[in-house]
């Protein structure tokens, strides 16, 4: 998961927002971990789950990783200046979209987990030009699931 996510690193554009969905424990903070490193973040990356945001810069572009399983409601995402972090410049990767639905924008990629027996599969799917070349990326080296065209 670590080694499949640092190889995405490589194909993700500044802009882009990309929304990690999948159960409790599923992998979408290590799969953001793996993300970082690719961009080549050094230090500790922590999970968002406490703090709703973590920042990070010093790599190729900077992160903001969301986690908001912990959000009380959508419109709260307003209190922390969601909108801001959303720019031409940085990433920003959201887990749990699904708790904040009607308030997020289209993501340019969305990323399914779901654990198996013995390791993750991983499902893609675009929403944008943007996202449509870090999944065409992907395919083009993986052996990710894909939703039909």
């Amino acid at each position: 998961m670590l080694d499949f996510s640092a190889d995405l690193a490589c194909s993700v554009k500044p802009g882009s927002l990309i929304f990690l969905r999948g159960e409790l424990g599923a992998g979408k903070t290590t799969f953001a971990r793996g993300i970082m490193r690719g961009l080549g973040y050094q230090g500790p990356i922590k999970s968002p789950t406490y703090t709703l945001v973590e920042c990070y810069s010093g790599g190729r572009l900077p992160v903001y990783h969301f986690d908001l399983f912990r959000l009380a409601t959508p419109e709260d995402l307003n209190f922390i200046g969601f909108r801001d972090y959303l720019n031409e410049a940085s990433l920003v990767l959201v887990e749990w979209p699904e708790c904040a639905k009607g308030f997020l924008p289209e993501p340019d990629a969305m990323i399914f987990i779901e654990p198996i027996l013995d390791g993750r599969t991983l499902f893609l799917s675009s929403h944008s030009m943007e996202g449509k070349y870090l999944v065409d990326r992907a395919r083009s080296w993986s052996r990710c699931s894909f939703p039909p065209e």
